[in-house]
């Protein structure tokens, strides 16, 4: 993709991340993304671009949507699929936590997984252990082995969670291994591409959370040379249904098939942009001062293997 436009994808989530922070604390989820989402197509289509929707808002939270399908950008130039979510960790922003950011993942038209939006279990490490993990192995052979990666003791490796009920018995597991847990109540794309990040203070994600979020975190992590592996967990009987026909579009009729980084998003031409809109394991969050806004940005090249973190100082118009 060319640079420019990398860079063009940058100022859509700036702007989305901005809007999102007007509804920090406001306990108002629903306002908070439909400021996202507006600003985020608003300034899609001002991009010489032709992009297609293929992940957009989930219907878990009945939030609005920039909908599958959806076509945003001028027409003209490349032709391109999106994964979007303008407002990841919605609850955060509407209570006021930490982790939040808007994001894009971009690739050629076929290059990102269709996934229905149901859950998926997912496992995910940088590039150190990459090659050790096994969605089907035990947890505690999978600690063991990414701390033998890393050359550190079990007792050392940190895993990273969503703070679930659903993953008590997962939690124990962990614990009888001796190796930490940071919980997090939003935001296992952020979590996913920490597990990557030299500092970030995790060694592992392990859990249960969103197919659509398991795409938007693929591309990062595989460009930072991590791994993760999924499968679907439908929540019921409907879920299991919109499965099966997904995979039977692509040849699959295993519902406990692996799908690793590279099933989710293919190739080396993607991109992948950020921005923080409260302060998390992967970007600070947005700052408002009295006469400036500052942001903090990732944007990340398959093409040059570049990742850029970049922070703005945006006049303020208030």
């Amino acid at each position: 993709m060319d640079r420019n436009l990398a860079l063009e994808f940058v100022r859509v989530t700036e702007a989305a991340a901005i809007a999102a922070a007007v509804w920090v604390g406001k306990k108002d989820p629903k306002a908070a993304d439909q400021a996202a989402v507006d600003e985020m197509r608003d300034r899609f289509n001002q991009i010489a671009f032709a992009g297609r929707i293929v992940i957009g808002e989930g219907d878990k939270d009945e939030a609005p949507k920039l909908f599958i399908g959806e076509t945003v950008g001028t027409g003209g130039g490349p032709e391109m699929d999106l994964a979007v979510d303008p407002l990841e960790c919605t609850d955060s922003v509407a209570h006021g936590r930490s982790n939040a950011q808007s994001m894009i993942v971009s690739g050629p038209r076929g290059s990102l997984l269709h996934a229905p939006d149901t859950y998926m279990f997912k496992i995910a490490t940088g590039k150190a252990a990459a090659g050790v993990i096994d969605i089907n192995a035990s947890v505690e052979g999978n600690i063991k082995k990414v701390a033998q990666a890393l050359g550190k003791k079990v007792t050392e490796v940190t895993v990273i969670m969503l703070d679930r009920p659903r993953h008590e018995q997962l939690a124990k597991e962990i614990q009888a291994t001796g190796a930490r847990i940071k919980l997090i109540t939003d935001g296992d794309v952020a979590a996913a591409i920490a597990t990557c990040m030299p500092g970030s203070g995790v060694d592992l994600l392990l859990g249960i959370g969103g197919s659509t979020e398991a795409v938007l975190a693929a591309a990062p992590v595989k460009l930072y040379g991590g791994q993760l592996y999924t499968r679907f967990q439908p929540r019921h009987e409907a879920d299991e249904a919109e499965v099966r026909s997904c995979l039977g579009e692509i040849g699959i009729h295993d519902l406990s098939h692996v799908f690793s980084a590279n099933d989710l998003a293919k190739g080396n031409t993607l991109t992948f942009t950020a921005t923080g809109i409260l302060s998390g394991p992967m970007l600070d969050g947005v700052i408002v001062e009295a006469d400036r806004i500052i942001t903090h940005s990732v944007v990340m090249r398959g093409t040059s293997g570049t990742v850029r973190f970049i922070t703005t100082h945006h006049r303020s118009t208030s």
